[in-house]
C-alpha cells in the first residue's frame, strides 16, 4: 500500500514520489492468490524475468480436467474437453440460459464465454468490470480505467466500477472460479507445444501490439525517449498479435514483449467458439516498457 509520509508527498512501497492525480493503481495493491506478490508482478522487472504463476489450488482441485487434457491428441480435442468440463461443472449452455431447475424452467447462469464475448465487444461494459474485478482479486492489481480514469477510491469512477463488477447479472455461478480455470487452461495450452500455436512451447514472451489515440487509459510512468515509454497498463488490457489490426484502433502503435504468464485468453485456445477479433489477446497489466510508433 502506498504511504504518504512527513518527508513530503505520497510515496509508493519503494519510496518513490507519486503524483496525487495519478491512477489509484499506482498508489495501492491488493493481496492476491498467486505465488508472486502483486507488487512484484506489477513491476517492469517482472516482465524481464517472468515467473510461472499459479492461482492457488485451481490445478489440484480440478486435477481430473488437466489429466484429461494431457491425454488429448490435438488442440481441437483439448478445447472440446475443456468446454465440456466447464459446461458440466457449472451448468453452462451455449445460449447462456443455464440448466433447468426443479420447476423445469431454465435460468440464466453467469458464464466465462459470455464475459469474453462482452469484453471483445466493449471492455468498459459490465462484463469488462467483472473481468477486471477478477484480475483485482486473483492478481492483486487495481484497474487504472473503467469508462474513465480511476484516480481514487472516493470517486464516481471507482463507484461505477465497483457496482458493475459485483452485479449479480454476471457475478454469480462461481464466475471467478470459471475464470481461474480459463487462465490455467490458457497457460497449459501455451506450454503444450501444439504445431498450430502462435508461440513455441518453450517461449517465455510473445510480441504484441496495441493501437491508441492517446494515453488516457495508460499512465506514463517514464519516457526514456520519443520511441520508448514505460506505461502502467490497465489491470486487464487487450493487445493484438497483428500490427495492422492494432492500427485500426489508433494512430499510435504500442509494441511490447508480453510474458506468457500474463496472457489470460486468446481465440486459438477455443477455436470452435465464434469469437470475433481473432488476433486479440487479453493480458494482465502492470508496468510495461513499450515501443511507440506512428501508424
Amino acid at each position: 500500500m502506498a504511504d504518504g509520509s512527513a518527508s513530503g508527498g505520497l510515496r509508493d512501497a519503494r519510496g518513490r514520489l507519486i503524483d496525487p492525480d495519478s491512477p489509484l493503481a499506482l498508489k495501492a495493491h491488493r493481496t492476491n492468490l498467486l505465488n508472486v506478490t502483486a507488487e512484484a508482478l506489477c513491476a517492469e522487472s517482472f516482465n524481464d524475468e517472468p515467473r510461472r504463476l499459479r492461482i492457488g489450488g485451481t490445478r489440484s482441485e480440478h486435477a481430473v480436467l488437466f489429466e484429461a487434457l494431457d491425454e488429448s491428441p490435438n488442440s481441437l480435442i483439448a478445447a472440446d474437453i475443456f468446454q465440456h468440463y466447464m459446461a458440466f461443472t457449472f451448468g453452462l449452455n451455449p445460449d447462456f440460459s443455464g440448466a433447468e431447475g426443479t420447476d423445469g424452467r431454465r435460468r440464466y447462469r453467469a458464464s466465462y464465454l459470455r464475459l469474453l464475448k462482452g469484453w471483445l465487444f466493449d471492455s468498459n461494459n459490465a462484463e469488462g468490470a467483472v473481468l477486471k474485478g477478477w484480475v483485482e482479486s486473483r492478481f492483486g492489481l487495481l484497474p487504472t480505467y473503467h469508462k474513465e480514469p480511476i484516480l481514487r477510491f472516493a470517486s464516481d469512477a471507482w463507484r461505477t466500477y465497483g457496482e458493475e463488477k459485483v452485479a449479480t447479472r454476471f457475478h454469480n455461478n462461481n464466475i471467478n472460479l470459471q475464470l481461474d480455470l480459463l487462465y490455467e487452461y490458457c497457460q497449459w495450452w501455451m506450454r503444450r507445444g501444439w504445431p498450430d500455436a502462435p508461440m513455441p512451447s518453450r517461449a517465455s514472451h510473445i510480441r504484441l501490439y496495441r493501437g491508441v489515440n492517446d494515453f488516457e487509459e495508460h499512465h506514463i510512468v517514464a519516457r526514456p525517449d520519443k520511441r520508448t515509454a514505460v506505461l502502467r497498463l490497465n489491470n486487464l488490457s487487450s493487445f493484438s498479435i497483428e500490427r495492422d489490426i492494432a492500427g485500426q484502433f489508433g494512430d499510435y502503435i504500442l509494441e511490447t514483449w508480453v510474458p506468457l504468464t500474463k496472457v489470460v485468453f486468446f481465440r486459438d485456445i477455443l477455436p470452435r467458439y465464434p469469437f470475433k477479433g481473432e488476433g486479440e489477446y487479453l493480458v494482465v497489466g502492470g508496468d510495461y516498457r513499450v515501443g511507440v510508433s506512428l501508424l
